[in-house]
């Protein structure tokens, strides 16, 4: 049942649709309300027709024999539904294209510090790392997905990951240094004020870390 609101405008609507001799409004009446059922169209626009006749032309459409029976239950129906929930995002994670599970999961894990979240399938192609609220997901994928080198030609990002201080960035560079990690853009400072590098993983995925310049 439309709400209450609706339920008025569409009363008014056909009040409105009447005085202005809109003709297909009197097949409408007279289907509906008993008292111009013998009347034709000229007769139903010429005859007297007020907001309560309007009123009960759409609680007869709803199937209810009078206005304020209707009006009671579109209340009743209002009070009782509830507002919707606005969705909330509560997580990201991307997904990179790798050529073996095992291999991806012991870089993650062992230089880039992110632990194994699952692993999924008999020869495993599918599973996730993570590292604090960082989700990576990983999927087995035997052909190229790129042409050529166009990843490092373009820059082209496979997941992005931020920190929110210029200590933790600049402390995970060292880290990750220290490890071993292959790196496609060493830490700088860009001039839209982020201090960030950009990690290769063993399929070319480029990983960008970014942070505050401090």
């Amino acid at each position: 049942m439309p709400n209450l609101e609706n339920l008025k405008e569409q009363a008014k609507q056909y009040l409105r649709w009447h005085r202005e001799r809109y003709y297909p409004v009197a097949a409408e009446i007279r289907a509906v309300l008993p008292r111009f059922q013998h009347l034709d169209d000229n007769q139903i626009l010429e005859a007297s027709f007020k907001l309560s006749d309007a009123q009960e032309l759409v609680a007869r459409q709803n199937g209810i024999e009078g206005w304020q029976a209707l009006k009671s239950g579109a209340d009743a129906m209002t009070t009782q539904i509830k507002p919707t929930p606005h969705p909330v995002l509560s997580s990201i994670s991307a997904q990179l294209f790798v050529t073996d599970i095992k291999t991806s999961c012991d870089f993650f894990t062992s230089k880039l510090g992110f632990a194994i979240d699952f692993v999924y399938g008999d020869p495993p192609f599918y599973g996730q790392v993570i590292r604090d609220k960082a989700r990576l997901a990983l999927r087995v994928i035997c052909e190229p997905v790129f042409v050529g080198d166009i990843r490092t030609r373009e820059h082209l990002l496979s997941a992005s990951i931020a920190v929110d201080t210029a200590a933790e960035i600049k402390q995970l560079f060292l880290d990750f240094q220290a490890a071993g990690v292959h790196f496609h853009q060493t830490l700088k400072k860009e001039p839209w004020g982020a201090r960030n590098f950009i990690a290769l993983d063993p399929d070319g995925n480029l990983i960008l870390f970014a942070g505050p310049a401090g």
